[in-house]
């Protein structure tokens, strides 16, 4: 049913084909040729990295001192539409130059090794796209970009351009992360033919407003721009609108011209471990309904369903999204003095029983009721561990050494997060989906939501 809250009870790579990406008229515009791997500075395992950062604070500050925390690096340059950020940060890395357009930085700076991106996800695939055709390695915060189209042309990009990639789902590095795989292989709970994944956001501890808001009509007043904000280069691609505090900083996210609401935000870091230990890559179809859909921003919840086909000897899987505070129905298998975590959570239904993960990204998995999850014999463990998420995409940049959320995984989870809320926007009927080519078969109008015209100067 659309749009009605009442109603609401509770991969491997699949794009060899180059008409996909034909559909996002990649344009040169501002955008370098792609760099051979012998322009690239040839490094050993112990060489300082020559690191760039794309946006200075909020998760980007994050970003820098977890990165600069993790070994020693070559801080090289510094990148922020807000000149505050940059004062603020450069002061404690004088030696980095700073930069306003990342799209100047990228041209100018030619020692970079690595950029690590963590601005709004309207900028993320432009930015990216610009490193990968330099030939740097790129670190991307979640979600992966802003619209279908563009994860599928970076997904590509990172292909052709053959250098270290990760994006920011940090829970791919947790150890419950690795026991879900584990676990599952070992036939715990028997073939996988359902899953329920929720996070409570944005709403906080299900209070409204909560992280950002939703569900609300664009403002009118036009406030002046703070002094020291871009917001022109803030914008970026975006269709140009004036500056309202209502947009930043952070409250982005419940734009669509920005953001994609609670599922692109904790869909990524949630979904991640079921797509990783149940082979998924692009949806067969999706559903969905939601609280009332706004022209501007996204719905305050959403449930959004999905279906996958076959993989192999692993059956077809229905797998299902709740945000904005809803959960799924208590398993009753949850023992009757446990409550499910109304933040975030996994629930694995399989043939033989039921798995439940406590908290974001796949922290705590247990088999439910208590007593089997007592009774269950672990496997041995037979992934490798992770050296810590920044950690990976670090080494991963020296010596080629693998990274769990490369963008060959992190571009089809981001596509199929993104179909889910193409699917809000749309209205929430059925939207059969066409992988290779890259379209909705059902509903000829809902393509119109899959990417936008960018503003010029941005073109991928």
């Amino acid at each position: 049913m659309k749009n009605n809250f009442s109603s609401i009870t509770r991969r491997r790579f699949l794009a060899d084909s180059t008409r996909a990406v034909s559909a996002l008229a990649l344009a040169p515009g501002f955008i370098a040729t792609a760099a051979s791997p012998g322009d690239r500075r040839k490094l050993s395992p112990n060489d300082k990295l020559n690191l760039a950062f794309v946006g200075v604070a909020g998760r980007g500050g994050d970003n820098l001192r977890e990165i600069t925390g993790a070994e020693a690096v070559n801080l090289v340059a510094l990148c922020d539409v807000d000149e505050a950020n940059l004062d603020q940060v450069g002061a404690k890395y004088p030696a980095a130059k700073r930069y306003r357009d990342y799209r100047k930085m990228l041209e100018a700076e030619k020692s970079l090794d690595g950029v690590v991106i963590s601005i709004p996800d309207h900028n993320h695939a432009p930015a990216t796209m610009m490193a990968l055709k330099l030939g740097r390695n790129v670190y991307c915060e979640k979600p992966l970009t802003r619209t279908v189209k563009e994860a599928r042309a970076i997904g590509l990009a990172a292909r052709e351009a053959k250098v270290a990639t990760q994006m920011g789902n940090q829970g791919m590095a947790f150890e419950g992360n690795r026991f879900i795989n584990e676990w599952l292989a070992d036939d715990c709970i028997g073939a996988v033919r359902e899953a329920h994944v929720w996070s409570d956001r944005p709403t906080s501890r299900g209070k409204q407003p909560g992280w950002w808001p939703q569900g609300i009509q664009r403002p009118t007043d036009t406030p002046p721009v703070p002094g020291k904000l871009d917001w022109d280069l803030w914008l970026g691609p975006a269709p140009q609108r004036p500056y309202h505090p209502a947009y930043v900083p952070f409250k982005w996210r419940g734009w669509w011209d920005f953001g994609s609401g609670g599922l692109g935000d904790m869909g990524i870091h949630n979904l991640a471990p079921v797509f990783a230990a149940l082979k998924l890559g692009a949806p067969s179809s999706v559903n969905a309904s939601s609280t009332p859909v706004f022209p501007e921003s996204v719905p305050l919840a959403n449930v959004v369903h999905f279906e996958f086909p076959a993989r192999g000897d692993m059956p077809p899987v229905k797998l299902h999204w709740y945000d904005g505070g809803i959960t799924p129905p208590r398993p009753e298998e949850l023992d009757d003095e446990r409550d499910l975590n109304r933040e975030d959570g996994i629930i694995f239904v399989g043939d033989k029983g039921k798995m439940l993960v406590e908290g974001w990204g796949g922290e705590k998995p247990r088999l439910i009721p208590e007593s089997r999850n007592k009774g269950y014999q672990r496997p041995p463990k037979t992934l490798p561990r992770s050296v810590g998420h920044h950690k990976e995409w670090l080494l991963a940049c020296r010596t080629g050494s693998p990274t769990r959320s490369n963008f060959e995984f992190a571009g089809p989870l981001t596509e199929a997060v993104l179909l889910g809320m193409v699917c809000v926007r749309n209205g929430g009927d059925k939207l059969v989906w066409d992988s290779a080519n890259l379209k909705v078969t059902n509903d000829p109008e809902a393509n119109r939501f899959l990417h936008y015209e960018y503003r010029k100067g941005w073109e991928l």
